[in-house]
């Protein structure tokens, strides 16, 4: 999905967002700094892999997934941090490490940490490394339906 895709999406559910341009960033402080973001209100996308199956974890840049919580909160036996190799062909026309957590496109769950729910807006990648996309986390979670879970750390 590439960020036009998503900006229909957005644009189709009358979603209103802030799309930013940025010099090309690949680490959370990179973007944040680059982007002017607040650095609790961006979302960073994890793949994790929970009882053998991929899904999303979106949580504030700053913090960690904590793999035992994730599990507990998925009634799962086991969550484990997905490697680049297991994913990288699941997200067509997003760049590796850019992709914005709809889950919902892709097929994948998506488990957002309780911290970056209780934000008024969230900033995510939106499928490259030199754009985000800026809007109300209402939006996000009611196009998204993620689970909210607290398996974020610092």
């Amino acid at each position: 999905m590439a960020v036009k895709e998503l900006k229909k999406l957005l644009d189709d559910n009358q979603v209103k967002y802030k799309a930013i341009s940025h010099s090309v960033a690949y680490t959370a402080q990179e973007i944040a700094a680059a982007a002017d973001v607040p650095g609790q209100e961006l979302a960073k996308t994890i793949i994790v892999r929970i009882d053998g199956e991929l899904a999303m974890a979106v949580l504030p840049a700053s913090y960690r997934v904590d793999t035992g919580k994730l599990a507990r909160a998925a009634g799962a036996k086991k969550a484990e941090i997905a490697g680049e190799d297991e994913f990288a062909d699941l997200f067509p026309g997003c760049e590796l490490g850019a992709m914005p957590p709809f889950g919902n496109l892709f097929g994948m769950k998506v488990y957002v940490a309780e911290k970056l729910a209780a934000d008024d807006e969230i900033a995510f990648n939106a499928g490259t490394h030199r754009e985000l996309i800026r809007l109300a986390y209402a939006d996000f979670e009611r196009l998204v339906k993620p689970v909210k879970a607290a398996f974020a750390v610092a």
